[in-house]
């Protein structure tokens, strides 16, 4: 009989053999799904729930508003008036979508209608905003800076993927007045310049943050957990500026300028007793509004940022250095020849005069460099530095605002031969404006200098008010050489060079200042053209120093002098300075009148 196998056989049918197969992969699939498994509900359920979470997780910040900037009456300079960004997110635009009306009806919007009514309520066309919805980003703006109440309609659109972000748009309600003290923000909200950019950390505040989650619809969970940081706005900042001053300053530096066809002119007032500065004024301001109108050397505060040689207002700095020093007083004498040669160097005035029998006074009031080189070269040349740095020449001042510059002062050992003297009467340094009027208040101090203050106080969001402290001044001279160099400045005006800066009602001293001014490509030309003066000075209360940059006209003639006059004549009666009492300070300018 034959074998019921074949010879080798297993006795099992290929068929059997290839379920078996399949049995086994079956099994060994549902072992590493049931791994998976395990893996994903036994070891790791958090982290799965996480990644879910943060798919549908969406968060945007929350803009503060920008602090104010006030002038020193408390009117707005600068503010911000809240605005929205209305973003999208893509991904999330639908085809269709359900949406509740505001008569709770459920109705179906396509994307074409959820566009052509967004593009009605921005007032863009409906081929932009389709495009603006259209693709992957899972951030981009549809439109910027819209109203409250635009954003109020668009959010009632219910639009899946349409966010409202929340900022702010800075607004100028004084256009030009102070505008280059306050500065301006770019277009997308950098801080450019003044106080915005300096004091940008104290203004701009602290951002906040809004997280919620999305179904698949792209609609807010409401059930789902929101999380609200808030914003901290930003700090207000008080200036020291005087914004009707500020204004009447800004309109006759502009209309002197304009008159004798110079390059630009300057203005600065400052409070003696405290340095705070009530105006800084230039003829050309930019408008924080549209400042591209405005030049950009013309955007920055040119009291702070344009160096140039003061001339002969820094005169006064050499009498109260010889008078301090006791080498000399106001009415010490002087034999004062047409022309001064000292160490090969010669010297002039401005006027044809023979030798002349002088008092330091009348040095000083007729503006003398040939006695004001006799007086100076009593002191060392490192006296003479010296006390250019004491007054604060060389030096910024540390206002907070861009660009300042500390000026040109070299150092005695690299003065040649002829810059030696040249200092003394105001040539072979560069100084800015502020500088200048804190050399002056210095004098009107009586003697004690102070850090001129552009910020009062900073406001808090609440309300809180942190005022900023005057700081200690530093004494440069005593009471009784200020004093004495007062004197001399008020005979300056009541009898010498400066008898276009007398006013009616009060006693006033002060210097006039003419230089030449370098040019580009070398040499000279044209002139610098400066008055600094106080009042009353039977006290002082405030210093005005008026610059004219390159006046067109006869040197005589290019006066910054009415322009002193009624700025400081509006300055004493904005603040009610009583009128002057006493008697002016006449001090002999010969030696002859010091004999009778």
């Amino acid at each position: 009989m034959a074998p019921k196998y074949p010879q080798g056989g297993t006795g099992v049918s290929t068929g059997t053999k290839r379920l078996r197969i399949g049995l086994a992969m079956m099994l060994l699939l549902l072992l590493v799904l049931g791994g998976r498994l395990f893996q994903i509900q036994g070891l790791d359920p958090d982290g799965m729930a996480q990644a879910a979470v943060d798919n549908r997780s969406r968060s945007f910040p929350v803009a503060p508003l920008r602090g104010d900037v006030l002038g020193a009456e408390g009117n707005v300079l600068a503010t911000s008036v809240q605005r929205f960004h209305i973003t999208v997110d893509q991904q999330n635009v639908l085809d269709e979508f359900k949406r509740i009306t505001p008569d709770n009806e459920l109705v179906t919007v396509t994307k074409d209608e959820a566009v052509q009514k967004l593009a009605s309520v921005l007032g863009k066309p409906a081929d932009e905003v389709k495009d603006d919805m259209t693709g992957n980003d899972r951030f981009h703006y549809v439109a910027k800076s819209v109203s409250p109440a635009v954003r109020d309609k668009v959010m009632n659109l219910g639009i899946p993927g349409i966010v409202a972000q929340a900022t702010s748009e800075r607004t100028y309600p004084s256009g030009a007045v102070g505008g280059s003290i306050v500065g301006y923000l770019s277009s997308d909200g950098n801080a450019l310049g003044g106080v915005e950019l300096t004091k940008d950390d104290v203004l701009s505040g602290k951002p906040g943050k809004i997280s919620y989650q999305i179904g698949a619809d792209g609609i807010p969970i409401p059930t789902a957990p929101r999380k609200e940081k808030p914003a901290v706005d930003g700090t207000s900042v008080q200036l020291t500026i005087n914004q009707d001053i500020q204004w009447f300053a800004q309109q006759k530096i502009a209309s002197q300028v304009e008159r004798l066809n110079a390059e630009w002119g300057s203005v600065v007032v400052l409070e003696a007793e405290t340095g705070r500065i009530a105006a800084m004024a230039q003829s050309q301001a930019p408008d924080p509004n549209k400042p591209g109108e405005t030049r950009p050397d013309r955007r920055q505060a040119l009291g702070v940022t344009a160096a140039f040689e003061p001339g002969s207002t820094e005169k006064m700095i050499t009498m109260a250095a010889v008078i301090e020093e006791g080498l000399a007083g106001p009415l010490s004498e002087f034999t004062v020849p047409p022309t001064y040669t000292v160490d090969g160097q010669s010297f002039s005035d401005a006027f044809e005069h023979g030798t002349q029998e002088r008092t330091l006074a009348g040095i000083f009031g007729d503006s003398m460099n040939t006695g004001t080189v006799m007086a100076g070269e009593k002191l060392t040349k490192q006296q003479r530095y010296d006390w250019l740095r004491k007054f604060g020449i060389g030096k910024e001042t540390g206002v907070p605002l861009p660009g300042e510059t500390a000026g040109i002062l070299a150092k005695p050992e690299n003065w040649d031969a002829r810059q030696q003297y040249t200092v003394l009467f105001g040539q072979g340094v560069a100084q800015t404006a502020l500088q200048t009027a804190a050399a002056y208040q210095t004098i009107a101090n009586d003697g004690v200098k102070l850090k001129p203050r552009l910020i009062d106080a900073y406001i808090e969001p609440d309300g809180t008010r942190h005022e900023v402290e005057t700081k200690q001044g530093t004494r440069v001279v005593s009471n009784e050489t200020a004093q004495k160099v007062q004197d001399m400045l008020e005979t300056t005006v009541a009898d010498a060079g400066a008898q276009l800066a007398q006013m009616e009602s009060y006693r006033v001293g002060g210097k006039t200042g003419t230089a030449e001014a370098p040019g580009e490509h070398g040499g000279y030309d044209g002139y610098t053209a400066s008055f600094v003066g106080m009042a009353p000075m039977e006290d002082p209360k405030y210093v005005v120093a008026v610059t004219l940059q390159r006046p067109q006209g006869d040197i005589y003639g290019i006066t910054a002098g009415p322009t002193f006059t009624a700025v400081m004549g509006h300055t004493l009666h904005t603040f009610d300075v009583p009128p002057s009492t006493g008697k002016p300070a006449h001090l002999p300018l010969f030696a002859s009148e010091k004999r009778e």
